[in-house]
Protein backbone atom coordinates (compact mmCIF):
# COMPACT_ATOMS: atom_id res chain seq x y z
CA UNK A 1 0.00 0.00 0.00
CA UNK A 2 1.41 3.44 -0.86
CA UNK A 3 2.07 5.80 2.03
CA UNK A 4 1.94 9.41 1.85
CA UNK A 5 4.25 11.31 4.56
CA UNK A 6 2.62 14.20 6.79
CA UNK A 7 5.11 16.63 8.84
CA UNK A 8 8.52 18.95 8.54
CA UNK A 9 11.89 18.59 8.63
CA UNK A 10 12.68 15.50 11.09
CA UNK A 11 9.48 14.93 12.44
CA UNK A 12 7.27 13.04 9.71
CA UNK A 13 4.91 10.54 9.69
CA UNK A 14 4.07 7.79 7.43
CA UNK A 15 0.28 7.52 6.65
CA UNK A 16 -0.81 4.67 4.49
CA UNK A 17 -2.84 5.90 1.41
CA UNK A 18 -6.10 4.48 0.33
CA UNK A 19 -5.94 2.70 -3.41
CA UNK A 20 -8.01 4.27 -5.60
CA UNK A 21 -11.02 2.20 -5.58
CA UNK A 22 -12.67 1.96 -9.22
CA UNK A 23 -15.98 3.00 -10.71
CA UNK A 24 -17.21 -0.28 -10.44
CA UNK A 25 -16.10 -0.83 -6.83
CA UNK A 26 -18.04 2.08 -5.83
CA UNK A 27 -21.12 1.00 -7.52
CA UNK A 28 -21.14 -1.90 -5.91
CA UNK A 29 -20.61 -0.44 -2.40
CA UNK A 30 -23.89 1.56 -3.01
CA UNK A 31 -25.79 -1.04 -4.91
CA UNK A 32 -28.82 -0.64 -2.72
CA UNK A 33 -29.13 2.91 -3.57
CA UNK A 34 -28.34 2.37 -7.15
CA UNK A 35 -30.63 0.06 -7.18
CA UNK A 36 -33.79 2.30 -5.97
CA UNK A 37 -32.90 4.71 -8.77
CA UNK A 38 -33.06 2.12 -11.42
CA UNK A 39 -36.91 2.52 -11.92
CA UNK A 40 -36.15 6.29 -12.33
CA UNK A 41 -33.43 5.73 -14.87
CA UNK A 42 -35.75 3.65 -16.34
CA UNK A 43 -38.65 5.75 -16.67
CA UNK A 44 -36.63 8.77 -17.51
CA UNK A 45 -35.02 7.17 -20.29
CA UNK A 46 -38.18 5.52 -21.49
CA UNK A 47 -40.19 8.93 -21.64
CA UNK A 48 -37.39 11.73 -21.64
CA UNK A 49 -34.62 10.64 -23.90
CA UNK A 50 -36.01 8.44 -25.99
CA UNK A 51 -39.05 10.21 -27.46
CA UNK A 52 -36.30 12.82 -28.30
CA UNK A 53 -33.69 10.69 -29.81
CA UNK A 54 -36.68 9.45 -31.81
CA UNK A 55 -37.56 13.01 -32.75
CA UNK A 56 -33.98 13.72 -33.66
CA UNK A 57 -33.82 10.59 -35.83
CA UNK A 58 -37.31 10.76 -37.53
CA UNK A 59 -36.47 14.35 -38.39
CA UNK A 60 -34.75 13.93 -41.26
CA UNK A 61 -37.28 11.21 -43.00
CA UNK A 62 -40.30 11.45 -44.39
CA UNK A 63 -42.60 9.66 -42.13
CA UNK A 64 -46.57 9.33 -41.00
CA UNK A 65 -46.10 7.92 -38.14
CA UNK A 66 -45.77 4.34 -38.49
CA UNK A 67 -43.86 3.92 -41.78
CA UNK A 68 -40.90 5.60 -43.01
CA UNK A 69 -41.65 6.76 -46.35
CA UNK A 70 -37.72 7.54 -47.38
CA UNK A 71 -34.76 10.04 -46.47
CA UNK A 72 -34.77 13.06 -46.87
CA UNK A 73 -32.16 14.89 -45.44
CA UNK A 74 -32.60 18.36 -44.47
CA UNK A 75 -35.86 18.93 -46.65
CA UNK A 76 -38.35 19.10 -43.67
CA UNK A 77 -36.13 21.59 -42.35
CA UNK A 78 -36.06 23.48 -45.59
CA UNK A 79 -39.51 23.23 -45.46
CA UNK A 80 -39.84 24.93 -42.41
CA UNK A 81 -38.43 28.13 -43.86
CA UNK A 82 -41.05 28.13 -46.15
CA UNK A 83 -43.71 27.62 -44.35
CA UNK A 84 -46.02 30.72 -43.74
CA UNK A 85 -48.13 29.38 -40.97
CA UNK A 86 -44.88 28.33 -38.93
CA UNK A 87 -43.08 31.60 -40.01
CA UNK A 88 -45.90 33.60 -38.56
CA UNK A 89 -46.64 31.21 -35.56
CA UNK A 90 -42.54 32.03 -34.63
CA UNK A 91 -43.51 35.49 -34.68
CA UNK A 92 -46.04 35.19 -32.53
CA UNK A 93 -43.79 33.65 -30.33
CA UNK A 94 -41.34 36.01 -30.40
CA UNK A 95 -44.23 38.36 -29.35
CA UNK A 96 -45.36 35.85 -26.14
CA UNK A 97 -41.67 35.38 -25.20
CA UNK A 98 -41.17 39.25 -25.01
CA UNK A 99 -44.28 40.33 -23.19
CA UNK A 100 -43.63 37.25 -20.85
CA UNK A 101 -40.27 38.33 -20.00
CA UNK A 102 -41.31 41.89 -19.47
CA UNK A 103 -43.81 40.89 -16.91
CA UNK A 104 -41.94 38.46 -15.45
CA UNK A 105 -38.84 40.71 -14.65
CA UNK A 106 -40.96 43.13 -13.36
CA UNK A 107 -44.45 42.85 -11.50
CA UNK A 108 -43.26 39.44 -9.69
CA UNK A 109 -40.10 41.62 -8.76
CA UNK A 110 -41.34 43.97 -7.30
CA UNK A 111 -44.13 42.33 -5.45
CA UNK A 112 -41.05 39.69 -3.84
CA UNK A 113 -39.16 43.37 -2.83
CA UNK A 114 -42.41 44.85 -1.28
CA UNK A 115 -42.87 41.12 0.62
CA UNK A 116 -39.13 41.13 2.05
CA UNK A 117 -39.50 44.99 3.18
CA UNK A 118 -42.91 44.26 5.45
CA UNK A 119 -41.76 44.83 9.20
CA UNK A 120 -44.88 43.15 9.83
CA UNK A 121 -43.29 39.69 10.00
CA UNK A 122 -46.98 37.69 10.37
CA UNK A 123 -48.56 39.71 7.41
CA UNK A 124 -45.13 38.84 5.10
CA UNK A 125 -46.28 35.71 5.56
CA UNK A 126 -49.59 35.41 5.36
CA UNK A 127 -48.57 36.85 1.37
CA UNK A 128 -46.42 34.66 1.03
CA UNK A 129 -48.97 31.59 1.39
CA UNK A 130 -50.83 33.83 -0.74
CA UNK A 131 -49.05 33.52 -3.09
CA UNK A 132 -48.47 29.73 -3.29
CA UNK A 133 -52.58 29.25 -3.38
CA UNK A 134 -53.08 29.58 -7.05
CA UNK A 135 -49.97 26.96 -7.66
CA UNK A 136 -52.71 24.24 -6.73
CA UNK A 137 -55.07 25.99 -9.03
CA UNK A 138 -54.93 23.35 -11.97
CA UNK A 139 -54.38 25.35 -15.11
CA UNK A 140 -57.10 24.26 -16.95
CA UNK A 141 -59.53 26.00 -14.57
CA UNK A 142 -57.71 28.95 -14.81
CA UNK A 143 -57.71 29.22 -18.60
CA UNK A 144 -61.34 27.82 -17.95
CA UNK A 145 -62.33 31.45 -15.92
CA UNK A 146 -60.46 33.26 -18.64
CA UNK A 147 -62.51 32.20 -21.47
CA UNK A 148 -65.85 32.92 -19.28
CA UNK A 149 -64.54 36.57 -18.94
CA UNK A 150 -63.88 37.07 -22.95
CA UNK A 151 -66.98 35.10 -23.61
CA UNK A 152 -68.93 37.32 -26.12
CA UNK A 153 -72.47 37.50 -24.61
CA UNK A 154 -71.86 36.82 -20.78
CA UNK A 155 -67.60 37.55 -20.26
CA UNK A 156 -67.40 39.91 -17.82
CA UNK A 157 -65.43 42.12 -19.42
CA UNK A 158 -68.29 42.54 -21.98
CA UNK A 159 -70.94 43.11 -19.56
CA UNK A 160 -68.35 45.87 -17.59
CA UNK A 161 -68.46 47.92 -20.91
CA UNK A 162 -72.91 47.24 -21.18
CA UNK A 163 -72.87 48.23 -17.65
CA UNK A 164 -70.87 51.52 -18.41
CA UNK A 165 -72.85 52.11 -21.49
CA UNK A 166 -70.18 51.56 -23.89
CA UNK A 167 -71.94 48.82 -25.30
CA UNK A 168 -69.62 49.78 -28.99
CA UNK A 169 -66.54 48.72 -27.55
CA UNK A 170 -67.56 45.08 -26.57
CA UNK A 171 -65.68 42.71 -28.73
CA UNK A 172 -65.47 38.94 -29.20
CA UNK A 173 -62.18 39.15 -27.69
CA UNK A 174 -60.35 35.84 -28.68
CA UNK A 175 -62.65 35.93 -32.26
CA UNK A 176 -60.89 39.53 -33.45
CA UNK A 177 -58.34 39.05 -35.38
CA UNK A 178 -56.64 42.02 -34.35
CA UNK A 179 -56.97 41.76 -30.62
CA UNK A 180 -56.62 37.96 -30.14
CA UNK A 181 -53.24 37.66 -29.25
CA UNK A 182 -53.06 40.84 -27.06
CA UNK A 183 -56.18 38.98 -25.44
CA UNK A 184 -53.84 36.06 -24.66
CA UNK A 185 -51.33 37.83 -23.60
CA UNK A 186 -53.86 39.75 -21.05
CA UNK A 187 -54.33 36.54 -19.37
CA UNK A 188 -52.87 36.50 -16.18
CA UNK A 189 -53.17 39.69 -15.31
CA UNK A 190 -52.20 41.35 -12.76
CA UNK A 191 -48.85 39.23 -13.94
CA UNK A 192 -48.22 38.51 -10.12
CA UNK A 193 -47.11 34.77 -10.86
CA UNK A 194 -47.08 32.96 -7.79
CA UNK A 195 -43.73 31.14 -8.32
CA UNK A 196 -41.71 33.86 -9.61
CA UNK A 197 -42.65 35.85 -6.58
CA UNK A 198 -41.50 33.14 -4.17
CA UNK A 199 -38.24 32.77 -6.38
CA UNK A 200 -37.41 36.39 -5.99
CA UNK A 201 -38.27 36.88 -2.36
CA UNK A 202 -35.95 33.56 -1.64
CA UNK A 203 -33.14 35.55 -3.59
CA UNK A 204 -33.96 38.57 -1.34
CA UNK A 205 -34.28 36.67 2.24
CA UNK A 206 -30.59 35.19 0.98
CA UNK A 207 -29.26 38.83 0.95
CA UNK A 208 -26.73 39.15 3.89
CA UNK A 209 -27.96 41.88 6.48
CA UNK A 210 -24.70 43.19 6.73
CA UNK A 211 -24.65 44.37 3.12
CA UNK A 212 -28.05 46.03 3.49
CA UNK A 213 -26.83 47.89 6.86
CA UNK A 214 -23.84 49.36 5.40
CA UNK A 215 -25.59 50.61 2.66
CA UNK A 216 -28.54 52.45 4.98
CA UNK A 217 -25.47 53.78 7.22
CA UNK A 218 -23.61 54.61 3.97
CA UNK A 219 -26.68 56.87 3.36
CA UNK A 220 -28.48 55.16 0.83
CA UNK A 221 -31.94 55.52 0.34
CA UNK A 222 -34.58 53.02 -0.64
CA UNK A 223 -34.79 53.21 -3.89
CA UNK A 224 -30.43 53.41 -4.40
CA UNK A 225 -30.31 50.56 -1.89
CA UNK A 226 -33.27 48.78 -4.44
CA UNK A 227 -31.36 49.60 -7.34
CA UNK A 228 -27.49 49.59 -6.80
CA UNK A 229 -27.37 46.49 -3.51
CA UNK A 230 -30.29 44.41 -3.92
CA UNK A 231 -31.45 43.91 -7.64
CA UNK A 232 -27.31 42.79 -8.34
CA UNK A 233 -27.76 40.54 -5.49
CA UNK A 234 -30.97 38.62 -6.75
CA UNK A 235 -29.27 38.25 -10.43
CA UNK A 236 -28.99 34.43 -10.42
CA UNK A 237 -32.80 34.50 -9.20
CA UNK A 238 -33.57 36.82 -12.33
CA UNK A 239 -30.94 34.57 -14.45
CA UNK A 240 -33.42 31.39 -13.63
CA UNK A 241 -36.49 33.22 -14.41
CA UNK A 242 -35.11 34.24 -17.76
CA UNK A 243 -34.44 31.05 -19.13
CA UNK A 244 -37.58 29.70 -17.29
CA UNK A 245 -39.78 32.11 -18.69
CA UNK A 246 -37.89 31.62 -22.39
CA UNK A 247 -38.37 27.45 -22.11
CA UNK A 248 -41.95 27.79 -20.93
CA UNK A 249 -42.77 30.43 -24.14
CA UNK A 250 -41.10 27.87 -26.16
CA UNK A 251 -42.79 24.65 -25.16
CA UNK A 252 -46.16 25.96 -24.08
CA UNK A 253 -49.11 25.51 -26.87
CA UNK A 254 -51.97 24.29 -24.24
CA UNK A 255 -53.08 28.03 -23.70
CA UNK A 256 -53.39 28.40 -27.30
CA UNK A 257 -55.07 25.33 -27.90
CA UNK A 258 -57.85 25.72 -24.74
CA UNK A 259 -58.17 29.81 -25.27
CA UNK A 260 -58.13 30.29 -29.43
CA UNK A 261 -56.78 27.20 -30.75
CA UNK A 262 -54.56 28.84 -32.99
CA UNK A 263 -57.46 30.93 -34.54
CA UNK A 264 -59.21 32.89 -35.66
CA UNK A 265 -57.20 31.63 -38.98
CA UNK A 266 -54.09 30.97 -37.39
CA UNK A 267 -53.20 34.20 -36.05
CA UNK A 268 -51.92 33.39 -32.47
CA UNK A 269 -50.68 29.96 -33.66
CA UNK A 270 -47.66 28.95 -31.87
CA UNK A 271 -44.65 26.76 -33.01
CA UNK A 272 -45.90 24.34 -30.21
CA UNK A 273 -49.19 23.62 -31.71
CA UNK A 274 -48.65 23.93 -35.17
CA UNK A 275 -46.51 20.81 -34.65
CA UNK A 276 -49.16 19.05 -32.72
CA UNK A 277 -51.28 19.55 -35.69
CA UNK A 278 -48.59 18.58 -38.09
CA UNK A 279 -48.39 15.55 -36.20
CA UNK A 280 -52.03 14.58 -35.13
CA UNK A 281 -54.27 15.81 -37.70
CA UNK A 282 -51.83 15.66 -41.06
CA UNK A 283 -49.88 12.67 -40.28
CA UNK A 284 -47.03 14.51 -41.26
CA UNK A 285 -44.54 13.14 -38.13
CA UNK A 286 -41.38 13.39 -39.35
CA UNK A 287 -42.00 17.38 -40.18
CA UNK A 288 -43.34 17.29 -36.67
CA UNK A 289 -39.82 15.81 -35.31
CA UNK A 290 -38.33 18.57 -37.57
CA UNK A 291 -39.81 21.52 -35.30
CA UNK A 292 -39.54 19.27 -32.28
CA UNK A 293 -36.00 19.44 -32.76
CA UNK A 294 -35.42 23.01 -33.56
CA UNK A 295 -37.35 24.02 -30.71
CA UNK A 296 -34.91 22.38 -28.85
CA UNK A 297 -31.63 23.60 -30.48
CA UNK A 298 -33.67 27.36 -29.68
CA UNK A 299 -33.70 26.13 -26.56
CA UNK A 300 -30.24 24.74 -25.66
CA UNK A 301 -28.82 28.27 -27.99
CA UNK A 302 -30.57 30.41 -25.02
CA UNK A 303 -29.86 28.70 -22.10
CA UNK A 304 -26.35 28.75 -22.88
CA UNK A 305 -26.32 32.53 -23.80
CA UNK A 306 -28.26 32.84 -20.70
CA UNK A 307 -25.43 31.18 -18.34
CA UNK A 308 -22.33 32.33 -20.58
CA UNK A 309 -23.30 36.21 -20.32
CA UNK A 310 -25.95 36.87 -17.40
CA UNK A 311 -23.73 37.45 -14.24
CA UNK A 312 -25.18 35.67 -11.23
CA UNK A 313 -25.07 37.00 -7.79
CA UNK A 314 -21.97 35.53 -6.93
CA UNK A 315 -20.28 37.46 -9.57
CA UNK A 316 -21.48 40.97 -8.26
CA UNK A 317 -20.39 40.32 -4.93
CA UNK A 318 -17.24 38.98 -6.29
CA UNK A 319 -16.99 42.07 -8.00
Amino acid sequence: MAETTLGRGAFQIAVPREKEISLARRILRSKEAYLILVPTFVLVLTFNYYPAGSALFHSVFEWNGANIQRFIGLGNFIAMVNDPTLMGSVANLVKLALFALAVNLTFPLLAGALIFHLRDLRLAYFYRVLFVIPLVVPGMVVLGIWRSIYAPQIGLINQMLRGLDMASAARPWLGDFNLALYAVMFIGFPWVAGMSTLIYLAGFQAIPTELLDAAAIDGAGAWNRFWRVEIPLVMSQIKLIVILTVIGALQNFATIMVMTNGGPGVVTMVPGLWLYRNAMYYNKMGYACAIGTALFIITLTLTYLNTRYLKSSVEFIGA
